[in-house]
């Protein structure tokens, strides 16, 4: 954001474990100011704003009406993300949508068109974009340091207990949240597409092993992308007690091994180009939100959070933009559909009918 530029005030929408986040990132974000948040539970709400020194409003209306919401963070169950989002961008509000952008790509389709009909901001949720080592790894790829891309192997082995899935009935069950995959894996999943470019094909299966729900608790499907590289996409919340998240490409030229949005390793031949570095150390054991989903770091959040107002000074798209959701969005969804139908998916890009 630009030095001269105004304060915004910020509404949340939905008071669950992931709005705290979203609160601890605006206060550290230059110009940006929480003015409000709501809930269906009211109760939750208002604790919510008395601890952080904001109005509760009794509802979305309410809160889409002040003037002082200048941005909305919609921190609802994932099923109702297009929902709240369509409301908040047809009130001319620029919006920070959690991940995933929504379980279908039809509802991913209508709050993209909404955001731009309206002309607001819409960034989705994907803060591992913003760690140092994924900068890095950027960085590496665009200079071609790996030379020709190889493989790719994408990991999310996190625990959750079946406590977790019974804390709220929408949790666990496809329309409002989607499985291992879609809730916790999608950050990778993203990861993987940013890096290597679009996925052509998946093929997947996928089972529920370890929890009493409605969805996978682990997936795990192969992948080809448009440049002939190959790869992997495993994920789970079964795998006790909680690793580390790991993104490990291979090209001709060398490999680089992200954990945790930490490079931990990386090892280049003979013809890697200038700019790659030797061997990292091997990164400590798994801790935060492999465990823990309320253990997320709050840095990456407030990172994305001020590239949005950044883009909204400059009249450019958010670095995760409605689009980028999508892209993430539709391989989960091939995913899905190579596990019930045991056959590989080819993926278009296409919105759905």
């Amino acid at each position: 954001m630009t030095s001269g530029a105004p304060e915004r005030g910020f509404g949340i929408v939905g008071t669950g474990v992931i709005a705290a986040m979203h609160a601890a990132a605006i206060a550290t974000v230059p110009r940006a100011r929480l003015a409000a948040v709501t809930d269906v539970a009211g109760g939750a709400a208002a604790a919510f704003a008395a601890a952080r020194g904001c109005a509760a409003e009794p509802g979305l209306d309410q809160l889409l009406a002040r003037p002082d919401v200048d941005v909305v963070c919609v921190c609802v169950p994932s099923g109702l993300h297009a929902e709240v989002g369509v409301r908040a961008a047809q009130a001319g509000k620029h919006l920070v949508v959690e991940k995933p952008i929504d379980v279908t790509l039809a509802a991913a389709d209508r709050l993209i068109e909404a955001a731009r009909v309206a002309g607001v901001a819409l960034t989705v949720i994907s803060q591992h974009r913003f760690d140092p080592g994924l900068i890095e790894l950027k960085r590496l790829l665009g200079d071609g340091a790996l030379g020709r891309l190889v493989l790719v192997e994408a990991s999310t082995k996190w625990y959750r207990t079946q406590a977790y899935y019974d804390s709220a009935g929408w949790r666990g069950t496809w329309a409002m949240d989607g499985g291992s995959l879609l809730n916790q894996g999608i950050h990778y999943v993203d990861l993987l597409r940013w890096c290597m470019g679009p996925v052509t094909e998946v093929t997947a299966v996928c089972a529920t092993l370890a929890h009493q729900v409605e969805v996978e608790d682990t997936a795990l499907a192969i992948v080809r992308f448009g440049s002939g590289a190959v790869g992997t996409i495993l994920s789970s919340t079964a795998a006790y007690p909680g690793f580390p998240q790991r993104l490990e490409i291979t090209g001709t030229d060398g490999t680089v091994i992200v954990e945790d949005g930490r490079i931990v390793r990386r090892a280049f031949g003979p013809q890697a180009t200038a700019g790659a570095h030797g061997d990292d150390a091997a990164a400590a054991a798994a801790v935060g939100a492999a465990a823990d989903p309320a253990a997320i770091e709050v840095a990456s959040h407030a990172a994305q959070i001020a590239d949005l107002l950044a883009a909204v000074e400059e009249g450019r798209a958010p670095a995760v933009d409605g689009p980028a959701g999508r892209d993430a969005l539709e391989i989960v969804r091939a995913v899905y559909e190579s596990a019930r139908t045991g056959a590989p998916v080819r993926l278009t890009g296409a919105p759905e009918s």
